[in-house]
């Protein structure tokens, strides 16, 4: 099978969890696939080459916000597909960077958006929404009706983001739709964000470390997920005969000293032997409850989470070790 015989993907943001899984998974498909990075010739793409697929990806430069660059990317790469997954992907990090996650996740997508728009040949485009979207519901599992009250930059963005691609959609006709994820977790994840981080203070303690773990709030709870799951949704929504948005999640919702409780049972630790909670990691806003009801992409995708909660603890620890 030659390039032209093979359908053509543009990843922005490859060297991310998301990224990087969702190559592999393309690639499977038999995807012809671009991977975006700011810096492609300095960047390590180690998750690329954790997975083994670095050569297999052509990997190309790209500022999101800068139209420019996205124009150049999208003419060198000809894609049929475009998965946004670019931007600062932190919500602790926001809080710290709100511009740059503003402008990396909503102007990146506005670029991507109207850079579609003038290509020659109809795009479709997956853009990667965000379950914080939703704020905090007190309990009441979000799905796609449900209205949305960002409570951080990071979820700010990526409502302004939602809805550019649907302004997009409904103005000019363009096959684009939002994911709208929950947490979704990997050892890909770097260690900035704190399922990661338990995972590998664990580790490091049951092969003699002696330091303690320092956490914020203990009581928010959220819909933890497995990360290569998820990508399949992803080129699902595409697949589709018109776009649509999807609340993609597992249903289930654990607190996070339960995901730090079944961590440390992982090495035959009691946890409240090692945690420390820090008042200083309290983030100015954060909301309490993460819950979803992912209904509607069982019934029109035929998608459904297989791992969830503690099990998704076990995998990411399992994967260390």
């Amino acid at each position: 099978m030659n390039r032209a015989s093979k359908p053509i993907a543009l990843i922005c943001g490859i060297s991310g969890q998301d990224g990087s899984y969702l190559a592999d998974f393309l690639l499977k498909k038999g995807y012809v696939v671009f991977g975006t990075s700011r810096d492609a010739q300095g960047s390590g793409f180690a998750n690329l080459q954790k997975l083994d697929i670095k050569e297999q990806v052509q990997l190309l430069s790209l500022v999101p916000e800068d139209f420019r660059s996205v124009l150049v990317a999208l003419r060198k790469s000809d894609p049929d597909e475009i998965y946004y997954l670019a931007g600062q992907s932190s919500v602790g990090l926001s809080f710290e960077q709100p511009a740059e996650t503003i402008q990396s996740i909503t102007l990146g997508t506005l670029n991507i958006l109207e850079g579609s728009r003038m290509m020659d040949k109809p795009i479709k485009i997956y853009s990667a929404g965000s379950g914080e979207c939703f704020g905090d519901t007190h309990g009441n599992p979000a799905n796609e009706l449900t209205p949305f009250h960002p409570m951080s930059p990071y979820a700010v963005a990526k409502t302004s983001a939602f809805w550019l691609v649907n302004n997009y959609r409904d103005a000019y006709g363009l096959f684009a739709c939002t994911g709208i994820l929950f947490n979704h977790e990997s050892d890909l994840r770097p260690e900035r964000f704190v399922t990661q981080k338990i995972i590998r203070f664990v580790r490091r303690i049951a092969q003699g470390g002696q330091e303690k773990l320092r956490l914020g709030r203990l009581d928010i709870s959220r819909d933890w997920g497995w990360a290569p799951e998820y990508v399949e949704a992803m080129w699902l929504m595409l697949q589709q005969a018109q776009p649509q948005d999807f609340v993609i999640a597992t249903g289930n919702t654990i607190s996070l000293e339960e995901f730090v409780q079944a961590a440390f049972a992982q090495a035959n630790l009691d946890w409240k032997d090692y945690v420390i909670q820090d008042p200083n990691l309290f983030r100015p806003t954060d909301l309490a409850i993460g819950c979803a009801d992912p209904a509607k992409a069982h019934q029109e995708m035929g998608w459904k989470a297989q791992i969830c909660g503690i099990e998704v603890v076990k995998k990411m620890y399992q994967s260390l070790t």
